[in-house]
């Protein structure tokens, strides 16, 4: 196990990732590097990056982390009890892009590694991450190429792996409370440990490489679509959504809050502006109502 080739490659993720969307916005990312005080109850630092106010990303987050406790909280012992009371380290790199032209959708992306550790005991560990995307005037070919691109990751290490974590993302990203998806889905995974460590590390690079050659081609294709007032608004509305999910079912979030975590850079996900309208149905035949009879939807894109 080498904490030094995994933070190697997550900063090394989110100098690229920011790098290629910074070239194709024309704005650069403000880099903020931050370090937990000495009497916290979670030790560590990090660096996040945010673009606000581009000219492609309303905002745009991408944020490495490396943090360390001594007890690790029940969002992360949940699925495994075994590790409960243990300390822990924890790294990866998160992102959420929100785009001002409401044709080009929302995405999320996250890699990450955990280590659970205690004394005399060989220590726990295990990789978990995804992207997955979010229209709000989909279009059937981005679907496709998003999918597409995750499957072409995965297959490497296994032609099993791309449908079963696209179920998993599915059934992840899935607001209980609305009763619908967050967005068309991609790929999840959690608790990941089964090829060792080397190979197990190797398939959560593909999936993070994927990562721009998933959404920045969508992102081309649409960022200078015409849009209107209307379907702004309607933009900020299924924003909502995304605020929901995050706050409400989000393990990321709830254990960044729980565990003691840096605030401002675990809610840098939040969009910035975003509209709850009482009771709103879409009108029949529109494309707003394409969205929830069409987009999200449970489907496979590659059929």
């Amino acid at each position: 196990m080498n904490i030094a080739a995994l933070k190697d490659y997550f900063l090394g993720l989110q100098d690229r990732i920011t790098t290629a969307m910074s070239a194709l916005d024309g704005k650069a990312f403000m880099v903020d590097a931050w370090e937990k005080p000495k009497d916290s109850k979670l030790q560590g630092y990090g660096r996040t990056c945010i673009l606000d106010g581009g000219n492609i990303l309303e905002k745009g987050g991408v944020g490495f982390s490396h943090v360390r406790g001594d007890q690790m909280p029940p969002s992360a012992s949940h699925h495994r009890p075994e590790v409960a009371g243990r300390s822990f380290e924890a790294m990866g790199v998160s992102l959420v892009f929100h785009p001002n032209n409401p044709k080009v959708p929302t995405t999320h992306m996250n890699v990450r590694c955990f280590i659970a550790q205690a004394p005399d005991k060989e220590p726990v560990w295990w990789f978990g991450g995804g992207f997955d995307l979010t229209p709000y005037y989909g279009v059937d070919e981005d679907c496709r190429h998003f999918h597409q691109t995750a499957k072409n990751a995965l297959d490497p290490f296994g032609e099993d792996l791309y449908p079963r974590f696209k179920k998993w993302c599915d059934e992840y990203f899935y607001l209980k409370h609305r009763e619908e998806p967050r967005g068309i889905g991609g790929v999840f995974f959690d608790d990941f440990n089964s090829f060792g460590f080397e190979q197990s590390f190797a398939m959560t690079r593909a999936v993070g490489d994927a990562f721009i050659d998933a959404y920045l081609p969508i992102v081309e294709r649409r960022y200078l679509d015409d849009f209107t007032p209307e379907e702004k608004a309607f933009q900020e509305y299924r924003r909502g959504r995304y605020v929901e999910y995050n706050l409400i079912f989000d393990r990321g979030t709830i254990f960044g809050l729980h565990s003691g975590g840096r605030t401002e850079s675990i809610l840098m996900s939040m969009p910035p502006v975003v509209q709850w309208w009482y009771n709103w149905q879409p009108k029949p035949g529109t494309p707003e109502a394409k969205l929830y009879d069409h987009y999200l939807k449970p489907r496979d894109w590659l059929a």
